[in-house]
């Protein structure tokens, strides 16, 4: 039994070696440089029993010894039986290889498998073998950690990196501030310095998780910068990897990389990069493009990065995307701008059972949990108070603005709609807060929105006009009708000053939107200004956005925020809130080369949902807004501009002309076998889709082949055709399809390959010990799959699992314990696994 126990974990370990790239004989492509059992010289008395059975008979013999390119011993990997904890073989291990002068050692039963790089910690685990070259690559990395606490750390230390000879600037002593603000060098503030020094600590105890919880607005890629710098400069890492989660903050980071670092390190954002970013020291990328198609295993091993920093961490490191960060071992450095004691003023038990829920996940998603901070306290926090009261952020003036229909919105009673049904029966529909636009639309209620924004919204102090602004809608349909509002508005106040371009709608549906939010930030969105010759602000004043524009959108000038939209997430206010915060100093040079200069103040926070009032219970507002009453059912407010909807035209319908019924054969249609090489080519050539894929808005990119293939005369292309022409086993999604077609991944993942995708990553994320890996793999399969087990587990009736075949109650037993698996199972795939797909 224990031989066959031992060749079954084999089995799995050499396929493992052999995927990550290392060869038992001799190829084209290389030379063998994996050895078996090879005798070492130890004294066998220096060895603890390690067991019975295979073990046993292996004293003085490693199991595996993996070789470098000059055949010199690289890697000791020790195997264990299935059910054996690869760290019983941890200090067997590591005699081994300190009589070999090995520094790596790899501990595996074939199911779960350690990392140890005995210069640095203790054993990590991984879910795919490291490959020969990037151990080459660690091999260099020689840590410090004394080196790393040790750095001095000031003022100067980005400034120093832009310009290395700054210190011999005579200005420079005289007048800091203002040479850095001329050459666009950056000083570091003393909050960043006692982040550092935090951090610092922290690695001096040991340490190498780590958590950075600052209000937006408080420089974190600056900061990110300092910390990048230290570990490349101490020697603590040879190459770090910098995760975003949205296409902006991506662009956004090599820009300030690059700025601040060039001259040391080379910054490389992955995507366009492929093929050189092994050579670059900062790798920049989306956690959402390395999770398709798996590509972070596929084309990264686990020793590729020494430093992992995750931008906005909260949002990041949110259900399985959070096995990306946990693939690569090292340090690991979190940024967040959303503190958890944000939540200290929402009581839970008055929660509805939905929000409870909502609560309980994000327990979940606790950030604290995987920074390792004790007591929840971060490594180091900064907040938007301290901010303000420090003078580098500015607070919102808070305009708390409700119109009849939604104060009774916000109401318990909610707002009330009566009518007859078709049998002349009275009916009465209630509507909530959150039901605003989803299932409750009013136009009488969003011109009253826009009315009282743009009669007390901040202006411009150098043109007079709006102040530049976001307005944050429930919807893209609610965005469109908002900007359309605000434009006709806009082209009455101030005629032929505008031309529709007053307000632009920002979202993933329109296709440049990101280019807009760039644009947006630098002043030049559709152009400049018409009020005042030769000031540089952009002739838009309003962007209208649903999701996007929120995280870490840097537009400094930003003088009204407005939330037109109930807003239930307290991540979402704080990152909403935080677009303003920044402060800023307008500037214009007249004619006569006359300078004129005004500091923002403030910012407006209008707040249509009591938003503000949610979190905050009891929330001093600076300033309350009497909203004009509304008159009843003219469906517009008094005293505002005429302004009417244009109604879209309803084309005249086709006619039904003939119809005939026709039987497909067991072999399908012949376009569904011989479909995908000319739809793909056709597919592949569309511009507007290509550009869509290229950056990620796979909203549009869904949307745009829905619209213009799925269906459509000659290809009559759908995803039923597709998944049968391709064998495949389950339900298939458009955005699969085109990361296929454009080559993002190989191919559209079978149910067996998404079942061990989340496998990995369950254990990946929450680190069982070895003796539980197969129950959890067993019962997350069978709960994925099957709809009677998820019932059985749901509903607690675990009687049924004696007769269950495939996970008994014996298996359900061995989960049980401090650890609870048999709940954090089920709790993660509700939270995070779409059981649609799996599903044929």
């Amino acid at each position: 039994m224990s031989v066959r126990k031992e060749a079954k974990a084999r089995i799995k370990i050499n396929k493992l070696l052999e995927k990550a790239g290392w060869r038992f004989f001799d190829y084209k492509t290389g030379k063998a440089n994996i050895q078996l059992e090879p005798n070492i010289s130890i004294n066998r008395k220096e060895l603890d029993s390690q067991g019975d059975d295979f073990e046993k008979t292996k004293k003085g013999f490693v199991d595996y010894l993996l070789l470098d390119k000059e055949g010199f011993p690289l890697v000791v990997l020790e195997a264990k039986k299935e059910e054996k904890n690869p760290l019983d073989g941890k200090e067997q291990a590591r005699k081994y290889a300190h009589s070999l002068n090995v520094r790596f050692v790899i501990l595996s039963n074939g199911n779960l498998h350690y990392f140890w790089d005995l210069e640095i910690g203790n054993p990590e685990i991984i879910t795919e073998f490291p490959t020969q070259d990037s151990l080459r690559h660690r091999q260099q990395f020689q840590p410090d950690n004394k080196k790393l606490y040790e750095e001095a750390i000031d003022e100067d230390y980005i400034a120093l990196s832009q310009r290395p000879d700054i210190l011999q600037d005579p200005d420079w002593s005289k007048d800091k501030t203002a040479l850095a603000e001329k050459y666009g060098i950056r000083i570091l503030h003393p909050y960043q310095i006692k982040a550092i020094q935090a951090l610092q600590k922290s690695a001096k105890e040991d340490k190498q998780r780590f958590l950075f919880e600052m209000a937006t607005g408080t420089g974190k890629t600056l900061l990110s910068s300092a910390i990048i710098k230290l570990f490349l400069r101490t020697g603590n890492a040879k190459r770090i990897l910098f995760l975003v989660d949205r296409l902006e903050l991506e662009d956004q980071a090599y820009k300030n990389f690059k700025d601040y670092l060039k001259n040391d390190y080379t910054s490389i954002i992955y995507k366009y990069g492929k093929d050189d970013w092994s050579k670059a020291e900062i790798v920049i990328s989306t956690i959402q493009s390395l999770m398709i198609g798996n590509k972070y295993k596929k084309y990264f091993s686990p020793t590729d990065f020494d430093l992992v920093i995750s931008d906005e961490a909260h949002r990041s490191l949110g259900g399985n995307s959070r096995a990306v960060f946990e693939y690569f071992i090292g340090y690991k450095l979190g940024l967040t701008a959303t503190p958890r004691d944000y939540l200290k003023n929402v009581e839970v038990l008055e929660l509805s059972e939905k929000d409870q829920r909502k609560w309980e996940r994000r327990l979940l998603l606790d950030t604290y949990t995987i920074f390792g901070c004790e007591n929840s306290e971060p490594t180091f926090k900064y907040s938007l108070i301290d901010g303000v009261k420090e003078n580098y952020l500015i607070n919102p003036v808070v305009v708390d603005a409700r119109t009849e229909i939604t104060t009774e919105l916000l109401s318990e009673k909610g707002y009330s709609i009566k009518y007859e049904d078709e049998e002349g029966a009275e009916e009465e529909k209630i509507f909530y807060q959150k039901d605003f636009e989803r299932k409750f639309f009013s136009e009488k209620t969003n011109l009253v929105f826009c009315k009282s924004f743009l009669e007390n919204a901040l202006k411009d102090p150098i043109s007079g006009e709006i102040g530049k602004s976001i307005i944050f809608c429930v919807s893209q349909k609610h965005a469109s009708k908002i900007t359309q509002i605000l434009n006709k508005m806009a082209h009455k106040i101030w005629p032929g000053k505008y031309n529709s371009d007053f307000a632009v709608q920002i979202t993933s549906n329109i296709e440049s939107s990101q280019q807009s939010t760039v644009n947006f930030a630098n002043n030049k969105l559709n152009g400049y200004t018409k009020f005042k010759e030769g000031y540089k602000t952009s002739k838009t004043r309003v962007c209208v956005t649903v999701r996007m524009m929120t995280t870490g959108y840097d537009c400094q000038d930003i003088l009204n925020l407005c939330l037109m939209r109930p807003v239930f997430s307290p991540t979402d206010f704080v990152q909403m809130k935080g677009r303003g915060t920044r402060k800023f100093t307008f500037r214009y040079k007249d004619e006569n080369n006359k300078e004129y200069e005004h500091a923002k103040q403030e910012f407006k926070l209008f707040d249509f949902f009591a938003v503000c009032e949610f979190f905050e219970k009891k929330f001093n507002y600076d300033e309350a807004l009497k909203l004009p009453q509304s008159k009843s059912g003219d469906g517009e407010s008094e005293g505002l501009p005429s302004v009417s909807i244009d109604e879209l035209e309803i084309q005249d319908p086709d006619f039904l002309k003939s119809l005939s019924e026709k039987q497909v054969g067991s072999e399908g249609m012949r376009v569904d076998r011989e479909l995908w090489g000319k739809a793909k080519e056709e597919i592949t050539k569309d511009e507007e889709l290509k550009e869509a894929v290229s950056k990620e808005m796979w909203q549009r990119a869904e949307t745009l082949v829905i619209q213009k293939y799925e269906d459509k005369p000659e290809l009559y292309l759908n995803l039923e055709k597709i998944r049968k022409a391709e064998q495949l086993d389950r339900r298939i999604t458009w955005k699969e399809v085109l990361q296929w077609a454009f080559g993002l991944i190989d191919k559209i993942p079978k149910r067996e390959d998404l079942l061990k995708e989340e496998c990995e990553k369950f254990i990946s994320i929450h680190k069982p010990e070895s003796k539980h890996v197969p129950y959890i793999v067993n019962y997350i399969r069978a709960y994925i799959t099957d709809e009677e087990f998820r019932q059985i587990i749901d509903e607690k009736d675990y009687v049924s699992l004696n007769s269950y075949p495939g996970f008994d109650m014996g298996d359900f037993k061995a989960l049980n314990g401090t650890t609870g698996w048999q709940k954090k199972v089920p709790e993660y795939i509700k939270n995070y696994v779409n059981l649609n797909i799996f599903m044929e």
